[in-house]
C-alpha cells in the first residue's frame, strides 16, 4: 500500500507565486498512491480562483472515499485537510485542535477498509509553535474518538511544523509511536526549492511493516507547492 502525505499550499507554487491546479494533480498523479492525506486544500478562496479544489481532486481522481475538513474560514471560502482513498472507509471523523486564539487547526480520523484489513489513518496539520503542537499532537492521541481506533494499525501523517523534531521523544514516544520518516536529513521538504526542514513526518503504531518511506524530489514538485510531498509504502502484518 502507498501513502501519500503532501501540503499543497493551495495549488500555489512556492516560488513562482502561480495558482497552478494542475501541477498538483500531476505530483500526485506520478506517485499512483492508494491512501492520499493533503493539507491546505481550498475551497471557494480567491486566491484560488474560487475553485472547489476537494471537488476537482475527487473528480479526478474518482476515489472509492474522500473527505474534507475545513479549518480556515475567509469571507470567501476557506482551506482545510482532504483525505482520499483507493478503498472504503468504514468510519471518519473530524476534531478540532485549535489552540487559545490561534489559528484553527484540525485533524481527520479514518478507518479503512484496505485490501490487507483495516487501517487507522489521521491526517492533519499542526500550528507554528512549539507548545500549540505538543498541546494539539496530545489532544489528537487522547482523543476519544483516535482511541476507539487505537488497536488498529495507526498512522499518523500531516504537516506536523516540528522544525525541532521534538514531538517523537515526547508525546508520540509515550504512546508507542514511530517516526517512520527520519532520519530528519534525508526527509527535508521546506521550502521545496531549497528544502532545509523536516516538517512533513508520518508516524505508526501497531502491526505495520515499512517497505520504504522517501520524500519526492523532482522538478515538477520543487515547482507546485511550498513543500515536498512523502511517500510511505508498507503492509500490515498478520498477528
Amino acid at each position: 500500500m502507498r501513502l501519500f502525505c503532501y501540503n499543497m499550499h493551495k495549488g500555489i507554487g512556492g516560488r513562482d507565486r502561480r495558482y497552478r491546479m494542475q501541477r498538483i494533480i500531476d505530483v500526485i498523479e506520478s506517485q499512483n498512491p492508494d491512501l492520499v492525506c493533503l493539507q491546505e486544500v481550498a475551497r471557494g478562496t480567491r486566491r484560488s480562483r474560487f475553485d472547489d479544489q476537494p471537488r476537482v481532486l475527487t473528480e479526478y481522481f474518482r476515489p472509492e472515499s474522500s473527505h474534507f475538513q475545513t479549518n480556515v474560514r475567509y469571507r470567501y471560502g476557506g482551506y482545510g485537510n482532504l483525505i482520499f482513498s483507493r478503498w472504503p472507509v468504514l468510519e471518519h471523523h473530524d476534531i478540532s485542535l485549535r489552540f487559545a486564539d490561534r489559528k484553527p487547526r484540525g485533524a481527520q480520523l479514518v478507518v479503512v477498509e484496505s485490501h490487507e484489513g483495516p487501517v487507522h489513518i489521521a491526517n492533519t496539520h499542526l500550528g507554528l509553535s512549539d507548545r500549540e503542537r505538543q498541546w494539539q499532537i496530545a489532544r489528537l492521541v487522547q482523543h476519544r474518538l483516535f482511541e476507539r481506533s487505537g488497536h488498529l494499525p495507526t498512522l499518523i501523517a500531516g504537516d506536523l511544523n516540528d522544525w525541532r523534531n521534538s514531538l517523537a521523544p515526547r508525546i508520540l514516544k509515550q504512546h508507542d509511536f514511530y517516526l517512520v520518516t527520519h532520519p530528519a536529513s534525508r526527509f527535508r521538504t521546506f521550502p521545496a526549492w531549497m528544502p532545509v526542514g523536516a516538517l512533513d513526518k508520518v508516524f505508526l503504531r501497531g502491526a505495520i511493516r515499512i517497505r520504504r518511506a522517501k520524500v519526492i524530489r523532482t522538478a515538477r514538485t520543487r515547482r507546485a507547492s511550498d513543500h515536498l510531498p512523502v511517500v510511505v509504502d508498507f503492509h500490515l502484518i498478520d498477528t
